[in-house]
């Protein structure tokens, strides 16, 4: 089958589009037939080797929809034919892999490999970020960096069923449009006012009960003063880079709750996978919940693909096809 592989870390350059033996499932496996794959920050963290994965030479990517081809033995519930989805499954950008079949959903009726490769990683985060993390409360004022991105987009369409109020950042007219058509209600283009100065002007001073930031380095500071007495900052990403080390004072100046999530340690239980998946999957089938998929790519232009999600060239989600 054909993959993208890493033999060492580093830049886009370092993936290349190979030929590597098919794979074959094992007890409580089940081989499915990619159809379509998701590309996360995650991938270009795992690509730089920031975050921890399989041993190179490595197959990126964890999210992925498609076709049951086999299933191993001791699987139940599973059967060859069956439309699929899964995150957090390594090796994804390839034509075939294995996923455990606890990690693995079925699609609903009416959502295809792209809708269903397009919503895992991005929506479950986002579902767990604002029902779970911080759930968010009728009339919570909340912050979502990154407003026009693949999490930003889910995010704020899901805290708006939940009553909050949205403040989102932008950097263009055109991804402000974008987040005010997803339900956003006051936007904040961060390449024109400083957006903690905006916060504070919108609020009158009070903050946001929390703000969701995947942006990291750049945005950290801003968020943190954008917070109101014991408000939340909700690190889940660091586009733009690591943050420095936090000194717990600054936390203590309005006793401020700071966590660093992750979507595994809030899909541990098949039963909580389920859930959030079903609740993401089912939303979107039924025309609830809004995905923009506007940046295809064939497999062998992986590399141009994670230029262009790491240029910020992007908006909603960016998927591979095989």
């Amino acid at each position: 089958m054909k993959a993208i592989q890493i033999t060492e870390f580093g830049g886009p350059e370092q993936m290349q589009y190979v030929d590597v033996p098919d794979p074959k499932p094992a007890e409580g496996q089940v081989l499915v037939q990619i159809e379509a794959a998701g590309i996360n920050f995650a991938d270009i963290y795992s690509r730089r080797g920031e975050y921890p994965g399989p041993a190179l030479p490595r197959i990126l990517g964890q999210e992925a929809a498609g076709t049951v081809r086999e299933v191993g033995p001791g699987v139940t519930g599973f059967a060859p034919g069956d439309p699929v989805a899964y995150s957090n499954v390594p090796s994804a950008y390839a034509e075939l892999a294995v996923v455990p079949a606890a990690r693995l959903v079925k699609r609903p009726a009416g959502l295809d490999a792209k809708q269903g490769a397009a919503a895992m990683l991005q929506g479950m985060t986002a579902h767990y970020l604002c029902h779970a993390t911080y759930p968010v409360q009728q009339g919570d004022r909340v912050l979502i960096h990154a407003g026009a991105g693949g999490v930003g987009l889910l995010l704020i369409q899901m805290v708006k069923r939940l009553g909050g109020y949205v403040y989102t950042t932008v950097s263009t007219e055109e991804k402000a449009a974008l987040v005010r058509e997803a339900g956003a209600d006051e936007v904040i283009l961060y390449s024109h006012v400083d957006f903690a100065d905006a916060i504070a002007k919108a609020t009158n001073g009070e903050g946001v009960h929390v703000a969701y930031d995947a942006v990291g380095k750049t945005t950290f500071d801003g968020s943190i003063a954008s917070l109101k007495r014991r408000g939340y900052m909700v690190l889940y990403g660091a586009a733009s880079g690591p943050v420095p080390p936090v000194n717990p004072a600054v936390l203590n100046a309005k006793s401020l709750y700071l966590t660093r999530p992750s979507l595994g340690d809030y899909t541990v239980t098949r039963e909580e996978l389920t859930q959030r998946a079903g609740d993401v999957l089912g939303w979107i089938a039924e025309g609830e919940l809004n995905l923009r998929i506007e940046h295809v790519f064939p497999l062998a232009e992986a590399a141009d693909a994670h230029r262009a999600l790491e240029g910020r060239g992007t908006t909603g989600k960016v998927l591979l096809i095989p």
